[in-house]
């Protein structure tokens, strides 16, 4: 019987094409229309002077999404909603930081206008150091909460209770979504009734089930009707519907829901509960066309890109060779800058210790087991070299910039798709080279290689390790697990 094709609405079915290949694609700053000359100079105090190509394409959108103030969209429109799909790495950050701070340059009331929710705190600091950079001296205020500082203290940062009721201190808020999800139903004072911008980034896993209620306690605040802090009602803003002469006398802000992700699902009915209007999709996942306009035929279904510069081999091996392998890779192979995987905080404790114990390797566990300001200090150390190996779950590693990552070791075979995207790609980021080995068991070879071969990858190489190689290691390994053992009991 033939396949049922799933209907795909016409926005996903035909988006906006970014290119994938960065280093060829470059745009300078001054050739995308549209950036105020401040940021023009902050960007080349940043020492930026081209744009990375979704940055090209996304900047310019979502600035004339807003060509006519923030209080309408264009031409009295409301402004329709934006998806980005583009590999990690490809300069998603600055295509939202970039926009709506000149957006909100000139506006004279403090009030939260841009909300970005992101699903872990090293990601929402790391976007709020960004949001830092580009609004100094500008006089707008970013806030970020992710519950590191004390709720309190959290809630000073936001509001300010004055005798006329309460007033913002934050324009742009950058939240997890547990915290701000308190916030909203427990901070007096915290309005989104003037939000303008609602960024949702590594948006695939903030539509799971997890943080789907928190998506809609956001836009439920975003449309409430304000009380007592009297403000005026000619800007109350109703739930969007038909255009009638009563609609269009009040003008209203409209909220516009901007998606990023490196792996944004296709999937409709999830994307039906973000609930966007008129969206368009900008994606640099795609199959390349041929010279005489056929596309390639291996390439139908890419549904994901990886870095350019990055090559991929796994390693075929047993459970009692792959702590053996990770040592061989760091102490026979030289490896450096090394991030490895395992898929939970047990298995990195674990073998954190073993390495340790084993000696002659500079290695750290970065875990969420670890305050915030140890891991911190821990991506420092690696970012300057001084520790060669990192041992992460996914969890913790997700999304984050780490620069120079030379080798990403998945230590414990991904179990899906997206996870193993997400670690290869922190290696090879902005165009460097970089290159991801997988130790997969035996047993788990065949449904590896499908998953991947299902995701349209077939560049992965197999590199098999002879067992003689190891042997010379062995002895001072079982050292290490005896006193492993001990330390353990």
């Amino acid at each position: 019987s033939p396949q049922v094709q799933p209907f795909l609405p016409q926005w996903l079915a035909q988006p906006k094409r970014v290119q994938k290949r960065i280093k060829d694609n470059l745009c300078p700053i001054r050739d995308v229309p549209g950036i105020h000359p401040r940021l023009l100079k902050k960007l080349q105090m940043n020492g930026i002077e081209s744009f990375f190509p979704v940055q090209a394409e996304v900047i310019p959108a979502i600035l004339q999404s807003a060509s006519n103030g923030y209080l309408m969209g264009r031409g009295g429109y409301r402004p329709k909603d934006i998806c980005v799909s583009a590999p990690t790495g490809s300069g998603k950050t600055l295509s939202f930081v970039i926009p709506i701070v000149q957006v909100l340059l000139d506006r004279v009331v403090c009030h939260v206008r841009a909300l970005v929710v992101l699903p872990t705190k090293e990601l929402a600091q790391q976007v709020s150091k960004v949001f830092n950079v580009y609004t100094d001296g500008t006089g707008l205020k970013v806030v970020l909460i992710t519950g590191q500082k004390s709720f309190a203290k959290e809630q000073e940062m936001l509001v300010q209770k004055k005798v006329t009721g309460y007033c913002s201190l934050a324009d742009i808020v950058v939240a997890t979504p547990g915290r701000l999800t308190d916030h909203i139903n427990q901070t007096p004072g915290f309005s989104l009734t003037q939000l303008r911008f609602l960024i949702v980034d590594e948006a695939d896993r903030m539509i799971d089930d997890m943080h789907q209620n928190c998506l809609n306690q956001i836009v439920k605040a975003a449309f409430q009707v304000e009380n007592d802090s009297g403000s005026s009602m000619l800007f109350q803003r109703t739930k969007p519907g038909p255009v009638t002469a009563a609609s269009s006398c009040s003008p209203q802000i409209p909220l516009q829901k901007l998606l990023f992700s490196a792996t944004l699902t296709q999937d409709p009915e999830k994307l039906q509960q973000l609930d966007l209007f008129q969206p368009r999709l900008f994606t640099s996942v795609y199959s390349e066309k041929n010279r005489d306009g056929t596309e390639t035929e291996q390439d139908t279904n890419n549904k994901y890109t990886l870095p350019e510069g990055l090559l991929q081999y796994y390693v075929p091996c047993d459970l009692n060779s792959k702590p053996l392998l990770l040592l061989y890779f760091m102490l026979k192979m030289k490896f450096t800058r090394v991030l490895c995987f395992t898929n939970s905080r047990e298995a990195s404790h674990r073998l954190f210790l073993l390495v340790q114990a084993f000696g002659g390797i500079t290695v750290a566990e970065f875990s969420s087991r670890l305050p915030p300001n140890e891991r911190q200090r821990t991506m420092k150390e690696f970012e300057q070299g001084k520790i060669q190996l990192l041992i992460s779950t996914d969890a913790t590693a997700r999304g984050i910039d780490v620069k120079g990552v030379n080798y990403v070791i998945n230590y414990d075979a991904p179990q899906f798709i997206r996870a193993y995207i997400h670690r290869v790609g922190r290696t090879a980021r902005a165009g460097e080279a970089g290159v991801a080995f997988s130790l997969v068991l035996r047993i788990q070879e065949r449904r590896f290689l499908r998953m991947l071969r299902d995701a349209g990858i077939r560049d992965i190489k197999k590199q098999p390790v002879k067992g003689n190689s190891l042997k010379p290691l062995v002895q001072q390994y079982e050292g290490a697990l005896c006193k492993l053992e001990k330390t353990v009991k």
